[in-house]
Order: C-alpha cells, then structure tokens, then sequence
C-alpha cells in the first residue's frame, strides 16, 4: 500500500468475483481518529467527455478537501472496469463494490457515523448498497436515476456504449449477456429510497439536467418520506464540478455529523 502524503493513501480493495479497486482513503488528522466521521465518495459512469480510464480521478481531490476543511476520514474507489481497478461493468457488479467500499471503510476507520455519497450510477449503486448496511448513517446521491429502465429499454445500445468507453474490454464479457441485462432492472435508486428510510437522505440534482430527468430526484425523495431535496438552478448533470452543489454537500454532511454528537 503506499502512501501518497500524510494523509492520503492509496489502497486496493478487495471486490465479488476477485475484483481489486484502486482507491484512496484521506484519514482524519485528530488524535483520536477512530471516532471521526467516515464518508465513501462514489464516481459517477464513463461518458463520452470523460472514459473510464479517467472516471473518478477527481474525487481524490473531494476526499482531502473533507479531510482538511472537516477533518472527516474520506475514501474514494474506482468502480470495477475504471481507472486501474480490474473487472468489467456490471450494474450489480457495482453494487458489490460499493458494498467492499463501505466494509472497507468501516474497518479501517470504525467510525461513530459512515455516510456514502455518489453522483449520477454511483449514487443509485451506492444507495442500494447502504440499505443493506445498518452501520451506514445515510446517504447522498446527486444527480442520481430513480432506476435504469432507459439503459433496459436498449441494452444492447448501452453495452455498445460501455465498450465504446472502456468500462468493458473484454470481448467475451459479458459471458451471461442475458442475466447482465436483466440487472438494469433490479438496480432501483427508488425503492432503495424507501428502504433507507428513517436514515437520512440528501436528494441534489440540477434544474437544468440533461442526462437524469429532474422528476427522477422527486420519486426518489418521494420514495423516502423525509429526503432533504435540493435542486441547484441552473445546474447540469456533471453536479461534482457545481461549487454549489459541493458546497451544499459538504454542509449537509457537517450538518449530519454534528446531530449525530447531539444524539
């Protein structure tokens, strides 16, 4: 494992199906650092702009800024075809790796609060992974699909895409191509909502959204029964590069954190 700085190390974690994800966890500074609050940091899909080999570089950046700014422990990780992780793309696949992520995490830093955080598939993939973790306080997701019947409706389009853009290599993969499309609809940010519930919810999408319909952000709320939902006018898809959205991010989260030393 080494290490980038004082605070920030690079690691690997261990994933379903011997899949290894490259990530970085930022440690808090205090002297007591096992009862600092954890947060997990979750990229979003390759596009077009931005491929999988450079998906999720940016939130290392995210994780020392909580680190520095709220002394917060901070890790990231690349979903499994991304960046150097191993692997190819699946969607239930990527719920695994959250779900690594956040056992990883919990571990490492044991925590008296864990939050998980993603925009755009890595907040729905990280939202189904917090339901099945009662250790997760709650959740963040920006700019987040209630669920993945568009890709279902066409995907083959959307397979085509993935190799397009590198979260799939493998010509061979996927090996069950039936099953591998019958995840896009399992994987549902909606109903994951309700079953987070009473845990705290943070709903953030951008009025002007191209690629996530903004009614997908009131289902998901809805589906919650007390989400905090925030739309950031004028705002697009790409919510992680909106100092805005950061900025209502961070707060919500420091705003968690300190309720939860009250209780």
């Amino acid at each position: 494992m080494a290490q980038d700085s004082e605070q920030l190390e690079r690691i690997t974690v261990r994933s379903s199906g011997g899949v290894e994800l490259d990530g970085h966890l930022s440690r808090a500074a205090t002297a007591d650092r096992r009862k600092s609050a954890s947060v997990l940091f979750l990229h979003g899909f390759p596009s077009a702009d931005v491929w999988a080999d450079k998906i999720g570089a940016d939130m290392v950046e995210l994780c020392e800024r909580i680190t520095r700014d709220q002394d917060w422990n901070a890790l990231t990780v690349r979903f499994r075809g991304c960046g150097e992780s191993t692997g190819e793309f699946s969607l239930a696949r990527w719920v695994d790796d959250a779900s690594a992520a956040i056992r990883f995490l919990k571990a490492e830093t044991k925590p008296n609060g864990l939050w998980v955080c993603g925009f755009g598939t890595g907040g729905a993939v990280g939202l189904a992974a917090a339901v099945e973790d009662p250790d997760v306080t709650g959740v963040a997701v920006a700019g987040s699909p209630a669920d993945f019947d568009d890709w279902a409706e066409d995907p083959d389009r959307l397979l085509g895409h993935a190799r397009e853009v590198g979260v799939i290599k493998g010509s061979s993969f996927p090996p069950n191509v039936d099953r591998w499309k019958a995840e896009l609809r399992e994987v549902r940010a909606v109903e994951a909502a309700e079953q987070l519930a009473p845990r705290s919810l943070l709903v953030l999408h951008g009025s002007e959204d191209e690629a996530v319909p903004h009614f997908d952000a009131r289902l998901v709320a809805d589906a919650h029964g007390s989400a905090d939902l925030r739309f950031i006018a004028g705002g697009g898809h790409q919510l992680r590069h909106d100092p805005r959205a950061i900025a209502v991010l961070l707060g919500w989260l420091d705003r968690q954190s300190l309720d939860l030393s009250d209780r």
